[in-house]
This record gives structure tokens, C-alpha cells and sequence, in this order.
């Protein structure tokens, strides 16, 4: 017996693990493990727990179809992991477990573990690479280290891609008859602390719709979308983020379907849909950081030195920025749209995470695990490189004093305000020309709805730069 132990990667195609899992006769059954204390310490979202465990629920139906029965496991934490493992594999006579790579520290901690006890057994584990078009490791400078800035990783990827190419893989053929299948929702002890199982309807699971997703943006948006990504009134984007943080899509298939929507493999910035290719890779450059790089994963910078940073704590001032209630109407239209449905605009993100790091000076940690507790498309390595981006702390080539002015900011990518009103209904009736600087309008109204801004944006951002030139000292 082979078994497929499924984790980030809930999909049928293109999934090395479950491809070779069911190379050859034999019988094949699959698993996934439901880890509610561990997913809480981890920060992650209801409704990421809800959309993941909804595509559980699919994709089991699909495995039954092809006669491939899905087991699901529930241990609290990953130290349970390699026991429960152990018992199921004895239980079914499984001789070969086939997994796809973590990326994580405690996830690879898990795997090494368990890859110990099934040794023990006589199991043999095999750990393939499916979150990344390249694998971790594979795309080094010359003196064999990791990139730390990404351009240079970008251009070395692009060239590695050429030289290797890369293979979608087919999703596996019917094994036998089909099998009954028990909707998750009628196993009482799959949401016994977890709550309600229910998915946000604004973002179905499948397969078939994350393709559909991706192949309406390839259609209409991608040419356009270096014009068009930093407006979030604008439907610019791919909004594939949640189901490639799920493995819903792999990278792969994202990056073989732009190919082929061109006719060709965008090189350069000259070339239409590199942009959005760039951001593929941008996700694969954070991926790699946090392989090559595990302290990335235990709440440590990229750059050492920012360790010493006098960042605030301040509770109040931290709960304002959560809330929406700063008094700059892009961040706080930008926060309430994450609040109320569990994603947020790129550009949105940046803006809000320099206003935390650079205005309030809040410690960027705060705002990495705030995102993660509430984003459906929470994923580690890409929520962690970017708030160290922003911070100032991570892997950037651009100096410390990039400081977004959170009000030039919303001028330029909501210049009309349809985000802002859509989001801060105090401001919904407010006139285009003071949207961005709404108080002296509100004043003038005898208004006293929406808050003052928290902070002067000028005298907040020379504290910053003061922060950060303190460590030359």
C-alpha cells in the first residue's frame, strides 16, 4: 500500500506526491490531517481553516471517484503527528509514503520526525517538490548561496527555467470502483473546536474554479496588468492568492497557462505579462528564503542588526490600525475590506503594513500574525517577506527611508475614492476633491463621525528614519 499524505497542495493535478503515489499497480490511499491547536498557535484564519477544509471535502469526493479512499486524521498539535501516522500506515500495510516538501520550520520538524518513526517500520518516505516551480535551493548565486535580493534571484530564475523546464503533472487515472464518500460536514469530530465548517460563498473551492479564475485573468486583465494591479477599485488582479496559498493551482500550472495565453515565455519588463510573472516569483523567492533561511519562520529579521530596532508595543495604537480607525481613509477602508472578507489588495497591503511599521512604529511581528489571523490566503512566506519588506527588515535592496505617505498613496491608486467610500461608509457621501483629507470637509459639516488622524504622517516618518540610523551608530 502507498499512501499520499496531502497537506498545501489539495488538488489533483499537477500534484508530484499523488502522481507518484499511483505510478504503477497497487493500491493507493491518501490522507490529510486536521490539526485545530496547532493551526490556532500558527495564527491561521477561520476563514482560511473553513475555505482549506472545504477543499478537503472536494477533493475527497474526486479521490472516491477514482477509487482512491482520502483518511482523515485529527491530532491536536504536530508532536502527535508521527504516532498517528505510524498507527494508520500499520493499519493499513502501508510500505511507501509519499509527501510533498514543507516549507516551514515546524512542518519540516514534523516530517523529520515522522520520516524517523516509519524508518522504524520499515515505511520508506519520499518528500517531492510541489509548492514551487523550482525547487528550494536550486537557484543560487555563483558562490552557491541564496540570493538575498530579488532581482538578481529573479533574473537567475528566469535563466535556470530555461535551461530546465519544468512538467505538469497529469492528475492520476481511476484505480478502481468508486467510493462512497462522507461529506466533512457529517463527521461530528472533524469541527469539534473549530467551528462552523460553512465556506465563504465569495470564494468557492475546485479545482475547476481556481482554473477559471486563472484563465478570465489571462484573458481579459493580464496584458493590463502592470497599469491596472495597484487600484483596488479595479478588478486587475488574478485574486488567486487563496487557492494557490491551498494548492488548490500550483505555480507551475499558473506559470504553463501564461505560456501558452503569450505564445511565448515572458524575459523582461518589455514584454507583455511579465509583470505578472514577476510576481510568481516573487512568491518563489520567499519560499526559498524561508527553506534556506529557518529563522525567517521563528519571528527573526532578515537583517540581524534590525533585532535592536526601539519598535512600540502600544496596544491602543495597535488596536486603532486593526480596527480602521486611524483617520488616514486608505488604511482604514483597507482594513475593514480584510476584516469583513478575509483579503486584502496588494498595494492595500504594503500601504497598511508601512503605516504600522513607519508611522505607528509598531513591531512589524504584530501586523505579520494580525494578517495571518484573519486572511484566507495566509501563507507564511509570502506574509512574512512582505511585512519585512515593508519594516525595513527583510530582503530588499531599497534603503530604510522608503516610507509610503499613506495619503499620496490613496490619491494615487484610489484617485476618485470608490474604495475609500466603499469601505469607510462615514465618508460615503463625501465630495472626490477630499476624500483623501476629509477632515476640514467634516468640520465644516459640524461632523464628528470619523477620527482625526492618529499621527502627522511628516513628524512620524523623520522618527522612523531616526530609528533605523540609531543601529549605525
Amino acid at each position: 500500500m502507498r499512501l499520499v499524505w496531502l497537506r498545501n497542495d489539495l488538488r489533483l493535478a499537477d500534484n508530484p506526491a499523488l502522481r507518484y503515489a499511483c505510478a504503477g499497480d497497487g493500491p493507493v490511499a491518501a490522507l490529510f490531517i486536521i490539526s485545530p491547536t496547532q493551526w490556532r498557535q500558527h495564527k491561521m484564519a477561520p476563514i482560511r481553516q473553513r475555505f482549506m477544509l472545504a477543499q478537503v471535502d472536494e477533493l475527497g469526493r474526486e479521490l472516491a471517484a477514482l477509487g482512491i479512499p482520502l483518511h482523515l486524521l485529527r491530532v491536536e498539535t504536530f508532536a502527535e503527528a508521527p504516532a498517528a501516522l505510524s498507527d494508520l500506515c500499520r493499519e493499513l500495510g502501508v510500505t511507501q509514503l509519499y509527501a510533498n516538501q514543507a516549507i516551514e520550520i515546524d512542518e519540516q520538524r514534523r516530517d523529520h520526525a515522522v520520516s524517523a518513526v516509519l524508518a522504524e517500520q520499515a515505511v520508506s518516505c519520499h518528500w517531492l517538490n510541489g509548492c514551487c516551480v523550482l525547487p528550494p535551493g536550486r537557484v543560487l548565486t555563483g558562490s552557491g548561496e541564496m540570493f538575498k535580493v530579488f532581482t538578481p534571484f529573479s533574473r537567475a530564475w528566469l535563466k535556470a527555467l530555461d535551461e530546465e523546464g519544468f512538467v505538469i503533472h497529469r492528475a492520476p487515472a481511476p484505480r478502481g470502483e468508486p467510493l462512497p464518500w462522507q461529506p466533512l460536514v457529517e463527521r461530528a469530530w472533524v469541527d469539534e473546536g473549530l467551528g462552523e465548517l460553512t465556506p465563504d460563498p465569495r470564494w468557492p473551492v475546485g479545482e475547476v474554479e481556481a482554473l477559471r479564475r486563472l484563465n478570465i485573468f489571462l484573458e481579459q486583465a493580464v496584458l493590463d496588468y502592470g497599469e491596472t494591479r495597484d487600484f483596488p477599485a479595479i478588478a486587475g488582479t488574478s485574486v488567486l492568492s487563496p487557492y494557490l496559498a491551498a494548492g488548490i493551482i500550483s505555480p507551475r500550472q499558473c506559470v504553463a497557462a501564461l505560456q501558452q495565453r503569450l505564445g511565448y515565455r515572458p524575459q523582461s519588463k518589455a514584454q507583455p505579462g511579465f509583470v505578472w510573472l514577476n510576481e510568481l516569483i516573487w512568491r518563489e523567492f520567499y519560499r526559498h528564503l524561508l527553506v534556506l533561511i529557518p529563522t525567517l519562520s521563528m519571528n527573526r529579521p532578515f537583517k540581524p542588526e534590525t533585532a535592536d530596532l526601539p519598535w512600540s508595543w502600544d496596544p491602543d495604537a495597535f488596536a486603532a490600525w486593526c480596527e480602521g480607525r486611524t483617520g488616514y481613509p486608505i488604511v482604514d477602508a483597507a482594513m475593514r475590506c480584510l476584516n469583513a472578507t478575509g483579503w486584502m489588495h496588494n498595494r492595500l497591503r504594503m500601504i497598511v503594513a508601512s503605516f504600522l511599521t513607519k508611522d505607528l512604529h509598531i513591531h512589524w511581528r504584530l501586523g505579520e500574525d494580525y494578517f495571518m489571523s484573519r486572511l484566507i490566503d495566509g501563507d507564511l512566506a509570502a506574509n512574512n517577506g512582505g511585512w519585512q519588506w515593508a519594516a525595513g527588515t527583510g530582503a530588499d535592496a531599497a534603503p530604510y527611508f522608503r516610507i509610503f505617505n499613506p495619503t499620496t498613496q490613496g490619491q494615487r491608486f484610489d484617485p476618485q475614492g470608490e474604495f475609500i467610500r466603499t469601505w469607510v461608509t462615514e465618508l460615503a457621501d463625501i465630495p472626490a476633491a477630499y476624500v483623501h483629507q476629509p477632515h476640514d470637509w467634516l468640520r465644516l459639516k459640524g461632523r464628528r463621525d470619523y477620527p482625526a488622524p492618529m499621527v502627522d504622517h511628516a513628524v512620524a516618518r523623520v522618527r522612523a528614519i531616526e530609528m533605523f540610523r540609531s543601529l549605525e551608530k
